[in-house]
């Protein structure tokens, strides 16, 4: 689940979209940190996080700190909010090539990529599951019209699977052939202008803040910084370097580029030509490098930073958590993630050490579902906490798919009791629900600002503004190890029903509905506890209840 770069494209682009209008004319919320203030205080709709430091925790010592594993893309382990923060097998010698605590995985300082090969290559662009699902059966199916009534259970299954997978595509690449269409020309631009402009500059790297103090009487430099800096500008990514931008939009270009073909062109094998395990055996677990950089760990940096990037070190940004090390899983690739990969990444984080999982990724299809079910039980019996992101998409995952999700074998009455689903607000009553956010009444538990969020990514002191519920999900992570870093005697399971239970509700409150602009509902119709995640609360609640850890 990749950030919501789309939107902002389709500002750049020229294409009107009437939410995010809305949000152009009502800045002044979107203050860098919005989403860690309190409400009353600041007319926002913030988690209240700032207050509670104040307010409840002057004074007092936090008991343990907290391992959060952050399965993602990746991230920049020499970031400078985030460094002092990186979780450390103390129980391995980095680099001498031995597996020193016996755990299967050699040299595992900081985390494990298991989108990796024991050469040390990384798997970067990948598939769509739904592609890889289509072309497994059209292998059996083919185009003919299949009478149902003549297959047996498990072939009717496969069948109406593969018809899903089909229908998909098919409107997939409908979508994205007008993002195609249309990007088509500023992704062939934009490398010639990044070129002048660094030659223009004298530097390869800059920000849009040092584009825009800019000034030249070049005609073709003045012709790229107008260019380049709309870009900047129109994506909200003033402080995010030209490198990173450039690479962003070539990547969701290449991505779209993809759904127009997945029906004519069979996927690449990415990972297997790189992993090489043997990806029908779900024992098969030790495999992949230490590699947890890997080769774009913008996403994952991101969300890192949002957790736990160090307080009140006059650098950057402040985490939620104050007391916290971020273990890094990388699992996910530019596509979608693998079940298997995403089973074994979270067992890794239980057996080493991790309290609470954070999951800001998905997709429509799981064919191995089972084995990722098997190992959020194991995660739930050893009280761990996931929290995932709800989606991109504005559907309603109650009737929609959406993997991974909080029902075991997709039956509504064995659901985890040690999982979050989090949707995307805004800091306005315009985006109260954020336009893109997934929703639904029985599937998601909370909403959590996920609109503009200011956090660190690659490049050592580099931060940008980022959407999605990629952004939300951690906004709950980071509150949840900071209630645990206090009150440590929580389990997982508690943690979840205080932060259920202490959302700060909006009765009589209508939002737009995402995905339908005309249509206003209450947010309980959007959420199972209808309201937004509230660290203040969630902290006075624990600190009544009485711990069950043994």
């Amino acid at each position: 689940m990749k950030i919501r770069f789309t939107y902002l494209l389709l500002i750049c682009i020229g294409i009107s979209l009437v939410t995010f209008a809305q949000a152009q004319s009502s800045m002044e919320p979107y203050r860098k940190g919005w989403h860690l203030e309190d409400f009353t205080e600041k007319g926002n709709y913030g988690i209240s996080v700032e207050k509670a430091y104040a307010e409840l925790l002057s004074g007092k010592k936090p008991k343990k700190k907290i391992v959060v594993a952050v399965i993602d893309s990746g991230i920049d382990t020499a970031h400078e909010d985030l460094k002092p923060v990186l979780w450390n097998n103390k129980k391995e010698i980095p680099g001498n090539q031995i597996d020193d605590d016996k755990n299967g995985y050699v040299d595992d300082v900081h985390g494990w990529n298991f989108i990796g090969g024991k050469d040390g290559k990384n798997v970067g662009k990948d598939s769509y599951e739904a592609a890889r699902v289509y072309y497994k059966y059209k292998k059996l199916f083919g185009d003919s019209v299949v009478n149902e009534t003549q297959l047996t259970t498990e072939k009717k299954e496969a069948y109406r699977l593969y018809q899903r997978a089909k229908f998909q595509l098919e409107s997939q690449a409908k979508e994205a052939a007008m993002y195609v269409l249309v990007l088509k020309d500023i992704v062939e631009r934009l490398p010639a202008a990044d070129s002048i402009l660094q030659v223009a500059m004298g530097k390869k790297t800059f920000t849009g803040d040092d584009l825009q103090q800019f000034t030249t009487s070049d005609p073709a430099a003045t012709k790229a910084r107008s260019n380049l800096l709309g870009l900047f500008q129109q994506t909200r990514q003033m402080e995010s370097t030209n490198t990173a931008l450039v690479s962003e939009l070539v990547q969701f270009y290449s991505g779209e580029k993809s759904k127009v073909e997945a029906l004519e062109k069979e996927p690449f094998p990415y990972r297997a030509s790189i992993v090489q395990d043997n990806y029908t055996d779900p024992k098969d677990r030790f495999y992949g490098n230490n590699d947890i950089m890997g080769t774009d760990a913008s996403h994952g940096t991101h969300v890192s930073g949002i957790i736990g990037a160090v307080r009140n070190n006059n650098l950057g940004i402040n985490g939620i958590a104050d007391h916290v090390e971020i273990m890094t899983v990388r699992a996910v690739p530019d596509g979608d993630e693998h079940d298997k990969d995403i089973a074994n990444a979270i067992r890794y984080a239980v057996d080493n050490g991790a309290w609470i999982i954070n999951m800001s990724f998905g997709k429509s299809f799981s064919p191995e579902k089972a084995w990722v079910d098997e190992a959020v039980r194991y995660a739930e019996s050893k009280g761990v906490l996931l929290v995932h992101a709800a989606g991109n998409d504005a559907k309603n995952i109650d009737t929609e798919e959406q993997y991974p999700s909080i029902n075991e074998n997709n039956d509504t009455s064995k659901t985890f009791t040690n999982w979050i689903n989090v949707a995307a607000n805004g800091a306005t009553d315009e985006e109260l629900a954020a336009p893109f956010t997934n929703y639904g009444r029985r599937e998601v538990s909370l909403f959590a600002p996920g609109v503009r969020i200011y956090s660190t990514v690659p490049g050592g002191n580099t931060y940008a503004e980022k959407d999605g519920t990629s952004m939300a999900s951690p906004v709950v992570a980071g509150v949840a190890a900071l209630m645990l870093s206090y009150y440590p005697e929580l389990t997982g399971q508690q943690v979840k029903q205080i932060l259920e239970a202490s959302v700060q509700k909006l009765p009589g409150k209508k939002l737009v509905r995402p995905g339908a602009e005309d249509e206003k509902v209450g947010m309980d119709e959007l959420c199972s506890t209808s309201g937004i995640i509230n660290a203040y609360e969630a902290l006075k609640r624990a600190s009544v209840t009485k711990g069950l850890r043994k």
